[in-house]
């Protein structure tokens, strides 16, 4: 059987959700593994999921409400022992350094650009597999 990852995807905004779900498929590049989807919609939910464990990478919409996941990252960096990477959606190109300041590993431009998100996904979770090995 083939390994899966399991990606946590925060937005309070199901159609976000669903743009990162379509852009990935059934895994982002044919050299990682078929993706799992754990869909969070409130930073509750996020933090109780990542409590659990077994989280590969976060995808985190920055424009979410009422806590955006740039805040939302920042929390979990500080607060979740070895925090899985975060993949941070942002909502314009010159919000990078928000990103930067909110410690996300990679971070990409709404609305979800296919190639550019997958491509940011597949990085992060090769990273996660050569620290995982």
């Amino acid at each position: 059987m083939q390994p899966t990852a399991t990606v946590l995807v925060y937005s309070d905004d199901s159609n976000t959700r669903e743009q990162v779900r379509l852009a990935t498929g059934r895994r982002p590049a044919p050299d990682v593994p078929v993706v799992e989807f754990l869909e969070c919609a409130t930073p509750a939910a996020v933090l109780k999921e990542l409590d659990k464990g077994g989280i590969d990478v976060c995808v985190l919409d920055g424009e979410a409400v009422p806590m955006g996941g740039m805040g939302m990252c920042r929390q979990i960096k500080d607060e979740v022992f070895q925090c899985p990477p975060v993949l941070l959606l942002i909502g314009r190109p010159q919000d990078a350094w928000l990103a930067t300041w909110s410690r996300a590993d990679a971070a990409v431009t709404l609305p979800v650009d296919p190639v550019e998100f997958a491509s940011a996904l597949a990085s992060l979770l090769r990273a996660r597999r050569a620290l995982s090995a």
